[in-house]
């Protein structure tokens, strides 16, 4: 299938503000893309763009005093299908991981492990290793935590949301993450767009956060929000947590005037439309 992405955000800053965004798709995915990505700002002001440590593509730029947009749209083909399962997969001792699955471990901003090593033992402890285990975790924290867009906090961290049991998704992917780490599993935590492909639609359109986790050799979606296997996720950047990702990093202040996000399947026909018509 095809599928459409885009984002329009709009920022105001009081004065000439250095940013560091995180919001195309991430290269693992280039060779899917059919229609590259189009990116603009207004007022149009010179960007430039890097890998980070993490190999997420960042785009920089200076935003002027007042208002400054940016806006994206690409076409990206996927296969269709719902995030795999694999029950059979097993968790691997921290001997014999490779070296680049050490850093997802550790203990980081968000996900404190130190804090829930002791609460992770003792509810997955006794838990059978592998595919299993990490569902548990993505069960509990599912069912632990209330989704509530009007209690979203930046500074929340993992323990905090154990403890509050109320957050929005990235607040469920900190908590999993964390719990993962605490049990030797390599954990990591992933923005992107997933759509509401083959299933009602709910909740305004926004970008996701979800989980990767290193069994049998391999990284695996987990999703501890909605925990069930979905339909065309797009990843736009991994990270330890979200303090190694945001989508936007200002340097100075800064209010978010306006933010749309779209994610939907689209036919050959509808894209070649939508192109010609420059819709979204």
């Amino acid at each position: 299938m095809l599928i459409r992405y885009g984002y329009e955000i709009t920022l105001t800053c009081p004065q000439p503000t250095a940013l560091v965004c995180l919001l195309s798709v991430h290269e693992d995915r280039a060779a899917d893309i059919r229609i590259p990505e189009t990116v603009f700002t207004t007022p149009n002001v010179p960007t430039s763009t890097y890998r980070d440590l993490f190999g997420n593509r960042c785009l920089r730029l200076v935003a002027p005093t007042g208002d400054l947009t940016i806006w994206g749209d690409a076409t990206i083909e996927d296969d269709g299908k719902p995030d795999r399962s694999l029950p059979g997969a097993r968790e691997l001792p921290v001997s014999e991981l490779p070296d680049d699955c050490l850093v997802y471990l550790m203990g980081s901003r968000y996900c404190e492990t130190d804090r829930l090593s002791q609460i992770a033992w003792d509810m997955f402890g006794t838990v059978s290793p592998g595919w299993g285990r990490v569902q548990a975790i993505c069960d509990f924290v599912h069912g632990h935590i209330q989704f509530d867009y009007m209690q979203a906090r930046s500074t929340r961290t993992a323990f905090e949301a154990f403890h509050e049991r109320v957050g929005v998704c990235r607040d469920f992917a900190h908590l999993a993450v964390a719990l993962c780490r605490c049990l030797n599993i390599p954990a990591r935590y992933i923005n992107g767009h997933l759509g509401d492909i083959g299933i009602p639609v709910v909740d305004p359109m926004d970008f996701s956060a979800w989980i990767e986790v290193f069994l049998d050799g391999a990284w695996h979606a987990f999703d501890p929000r909605n925990n069930t296997p979905r339909i065309g996720r797009i990843i736009v950047a991994r990270g330890r947590d979200a303090a190694d990702i945001p989508l936007i990093n200002s340097f100075g202040p800064h209010v978010l005037k306006a933010f749309r996000v779209w994610t939907y399947e689209v036919t050959e026909l509808q894209q070649m439309q939508n192109v010609a018509e420059g819709a979204v």
